[in-house]
């Protein structure tokens, strides 16, 4: 059986791990990643669409010449109609899911620690410093792809085009992340608190086990005469 700091060590970061898995969930099922205001020229006024998304689904509405379109869903796959738009977004759902999965066995590989010694290497601190590193990466990758898209390939301006095809000329567009987005840097600081919890661990179970093997000549001399 494991000792009590282990246990409780290892409890810890199983705790952030789940937090963190719960938290890359809600990432993928909410729609609250951006709002966006993106302005088109019209014949006589400019026309203003309001789009607040996600990477599966969101809500758009028209404002031009003081009419407001009622509010409407829409998938953004289906209304998607730009290329190198759409397999970056299939990519963040891809990179989302990985770090879905590992931090799943994150969780798995600090639960069974906290509740026994396992013979392999990998399935101790080793094990949890790699995942734990992998789904912060993921979700590093994740933020940094859904801003380019937007910006480079003017994500937002297509799905308004797609919510409504009439629209002419862009002509600006104003961004405001949401929750959904910021949400992922909690999860990173989640995974980098789960190595640090076990980094300590690691590091006061080496130091001591250092000590117990100091050398002979290191002992007092009281005990050496006996």
């Amino acid at each position: 059986m494991p000792s009590r700091k282990k246990t409780s060590m290892f409890a810890s970061a199983f705790l952030t791990c789940v937090c963190s898995f719960v938290l890359i969930c809600v990432v993928l099922a909410t729609q609250h990643w951006i709002s966006s205001e993106v302005d088109f020229s019209g014949t006589n006024s400019t026309t203003t669409v309001s789009l607040t998304y996600g990477l599966f689904s969101g809500t758009c509405d028209q404002f031009s010449s003081g009419l407001l379109v009622p509010e409407k869903n829409f998938q953004v796959a289906a209304i998607l109609n730009n290329v190198t738009a759409k397999s970056t977004v299939t990519a963040t759902i891809v990179i989302l899911v990985l770090s879905l999965l590992v931090s799943l066995l994150s969780s798995g590989f600090t639960c069974t620690n906290a509740v026994s010694n396992p013979y392999q290497t990998f399935l101790g601190p080793i094990g949890v410093y790699t995942w734990n590193s992998l789904c912060g990466i993921f979700v590093l990758i994740a933020m940094i792809l859904f801003p380019v898209n937007i910006e480079e390939n003017g994500l937002s301006v297509e799905l308004a085009r797609g919510c409504f095809p009439a629209l002419r000329t862009h002509i600006k567009s104003k961004h405001m992340y949401g929750y959904s987005y910021w949400i992922m840097l909690l999860i990173i600081f989640l995974n980098i608190a789960s190595i640090i919890i076990i980094y300590f661990y690691d590091h006061a179970r080496y130091s001591k086990k250092k000590e117990q093997e100091r050398p002979i000549e290191n002992a007092p001399k009281d005990v050496i005469l006996f």
